[in-house]
C-alpha cells in the first residue's frame, strides 16, 4: 500500500510554516509518521465519533481535538495517532471525504503531533478559515469572526443611537440552514434581516 503515496503532492494538501526543518525533512516525515490530520469538522463532532470512525483503520494511540486557544471549544479539527504507519494510510486512503456529522472531513498525513498544535491559529482564537468565512456555516459556528464582529458593531450603534435593540431586525440565518437550527417560517422579519446583513457585507467587500 506504501506505494500509493509514493507520489508526495498526494501525502498532504498543505504545508505546516511551523515545521522544525527544511523541506526534505518535513517530506521524510509525512511518509513515515503514523499521524493524521483531519479538517472541515463539525465544531460539535465530540472524541468519541472521532475514535468510532476512525478506529475502523486501525488501532488508536491517541486523539487530540483541536481548540479555540481562547474559548478552549472545539473548532473543527483533530489529530489522530496511530500505532502503525499502514493504518495511518489506511485512515488516509479510506476515510479522507467520507462523512462525520454531516461533513464530508478531509484527512491528510501529518508530520507528527506536537504540543502546542492543538490551538486554533487565528486572530480570534479559532482557524484562520472560520475568520474570513462570510457564508452561514451551522455546523462551524454560524457566520465568520470577522463578520460577526461587524454585525456586532453595527447593532451597537444602532443601541446607542436609537436607544433600544429592538428597533433593529435581528439577523436570522437562511431557511433549512442545518439541522441544528430552526430556520423555517421565519416570514418577512427574516426577509428584512437577510436584507440588512447583505447591504453589511456589500460594504465589506466595496
Amino acid at each position: 500500500m506504501a506505494s500509493l503515496f509514493k507520489d508526495l503532492t498526494k501525502l498532504s494538501a498543505y504545508r505546516d510554516r511551523r515545521f522544525p526543518g527544511n523541506q526534505e525533512e518535513f517530506e521524510h516525515a509525512l511518509q513515515t509518521a503514523t499521524t493524521v490530520y483531519i479538517g472541515n469538522m463539525s465544531f460539535y463532532t465530540t472524541e468519541e465519533q472521532v475514535y468510532e470512525l476512525f478506529s475502523r483503520a486501525g488501532e488508536i494511540k491517541k486523539i487530540i481535538m483541536g481548540l479555540d486557544k481562547n474559548s478552549k471549544t472545539p473548532c473543527g479539527f483533530c489529530f489522530v495517532l496511530y500505532y502503525s504507519r499502514e493504518d495511518t494510510e489506511d485512515a488516509v486512503k479510506f476515510i479522507s471525504g467520507t462523512i462525520l456529522d454531516d461533513r464530508p472531513i478531509r484527512v491528510d498525513f501529518d508530520w507528527g503531533f506536537q504540543e502546542g498544535r492543538q490551538w486554533g491559529r487565528g486572530r480570534s482564537g479559532g482557524q484562520v478559515r472560520d475568520e474570513y468565512r462570510t457564508d452561514y456555516d451551522p455546523g462551524r459556528g454560524g457566520y465568520g469572526k470577522l463578520v460577526q464582529r461587524e454585525l456586532e458593531v453595527q447593532r451597537q450603534l444602532v443601541d446607542y443611537g436609537a436607544g433600544s435593540l429592538g428597533s433593529f431586525p435581528a439577523v436570522m440565518p437562511p431557511p433549512h440552514f442545518g439541522r441544528r437550527g430552526g430556520g423555517q417560517n421565519y416570514g418577512s422579519s427574516n426577509r428584512q434581516g437577510r436584507g440588512i446583513f447583505f447591504l453589511f457585507m456589500h460594504s465589506l467587500i466595496a
